[in-house]
């Protein structure tokens, strides 16, 4: 496919239409309490950390979008990559930019593709094009809490197992992890914690369509993990682990 990928920056007027694509994100996920509050902003604060791209037909569909966020990752410590994963970087990136702390890592968000696009090669595209956004704005190192794609067919198996589980040739099992390596990542540890979304149980029967009237664990499609169901306290809470690759530009 003939792909046009810039920035926002570069291209304010697909601000509207980058949202306007065909996704398949499970309902529940949208419900995260910190994407929803802060992805809304990457758009508004850092469109230079915005990619989108769009096909090469005469009406310039955008048929991928990648979020980034730049933050002062080598000031907290000793740099290393937080067991808080996909919160806690889009929570530090904002705190650091309203502090005006000078960011010194790029942290990948999100890569999403319309799925009349999907299976295409536009997802390691995207993810190029998003390592070279780095670099071209000074940066060494991209890194990435990686949401594993193929993970929520094996909700059961441990995060622990299945980040470093790898194919006869080498290269991760799981094909976003895969992706990441062949463009040079390398995967370096588990964000057990990187999202955390809770609901009342009553939320999770709308979100998933499933009863939540058992206590314990609930597999729920799309879910990398089982989700635990307290029904007699009305409430149940997902936390997804991430897989946090580390790209050196």
């Amino acid at each position: 496919m003939d792909l046009k990928i810039t920035t926002l920056a570069e291209r304010p007027e697909l601000a509207d239409p980058l949202w306007g694509m065909a996704e398949d994100w499970p309902e529940f996920i949208l419900h995260d309490p910190v994407g929803w509050s802060l992805i809304g902003r990457i758009v508004k604060d850092l469109p230079e950390y915005v990619l989108v791209a769009t096909d090469g037909d005469a009406d310039g569909k955008v048929v991928a979008r990648g979020f980034s966020v730049p933050l002062a990752l080598g000031g907290r410590g000793t740099g290393e990559l937080p067991d808080g994963g996909w919160d806690q970087v889009l929570l530090w990136a904002f705190s650091d930019l309203r502090h005006g702390k000078r960011p010194d890592t790029v942290s990948a968000i999100e890569i999403t593709v319309d799925l009349a696009a999907q299976g295409k090669g536009i997802s390691g595209r995207m993810l190029a094009a998003m390592r070279d956004n780095a670099r071209f704005r000074g940066f060494t190192e991209l890194v990435a809490p990686v949401r594993p794609n193929a993970k929520h067919l094996e909700p059961a198996a441990q995060i622990d197992e299945y980040a470093y589980r790898t194919r006869e040739d080498g290269l991760p099992h799981d094909p976003w992890l895969r992706v990441h390596v062949r463009a040079g990542g390398v995967v370096e540890k588990v964000a057990h914690a990187s999202m955390t979304v809770s609901g009342s149980t009553a939320q999770w029967r709308e979100w998933t369509g499933l009863p939540f009237d058992r206590e314990g664990f609930v597999e729920v499609p799309g879910a990398l993990v089982p989700v635990h169901c307290e029904p007699a306290r009305g409430y149940a809470v997902y936390v997804e682990p991430n897989v946090w690759v580390r790209h050196t530009l």
